[in-house]
């Protein structure tokens, strides 16, 4: 892809750039492996075009960074559900997503601190009246 149609995705033009690889692609008649990789990539851009609104994006000032959410997607998700014997039903997988992203992120503790607190009340305080807990 050269820069004409690495940058025209950027101005919204993204079924012009898939229409103009399409035709680059059929006109050279590329072999081997080229033209399924051509033809990805046109499918790719045809079929998101609705959702790559990156015109719309950098008008509003919005920050494009699909390579970062990838990136964290498989930090989080792929590198902890591809292990073997990692498998759990969509709530637990939930769950432990969760807590991944909060040590990524460098919340664990705070998160922690507050889980205890809630933990304490939900299982204590309600128990005893007026809040009031003897000592043993």
């Amino acid at each position: 892809m050269g820069r004409p149609h690495a940058r025209a995705p950027l101005a919204g033009a993204v079924r012009g750039v898939a229409a103009d690889l399409d035709k680059q692609a059929r006109t050279a008649r590329l072999r081997g492996a080229k033209p399924k990789g051509v033809d990805e990539a046109v499918g790719y851009l045809a079929d998101k075009a609705g959702h790559l609104r990156y015109d719309t994006a950098l008008a509003s000032g919005w920050p494009i960074v699909t390579g970062v959410i990838e990136g964290a997607c498989r930090h989080l998700v792929k590198d902890r559900q591809d292990i073997t014997g990692a498998r759990r039903d969509p709530a637990g997988a939930e769950a432990v997503l969760k807590l991944r992203a909060l040590r990524s992120n460098g919340d664990f503790d705070t998160y922690w601190a507050w889980h205890e607190q809630q933990e304490f009340a939900r299982n204590h305080q309600v128990r005893y009246r007026d809040g009031l807990i003897l000592a043993a």
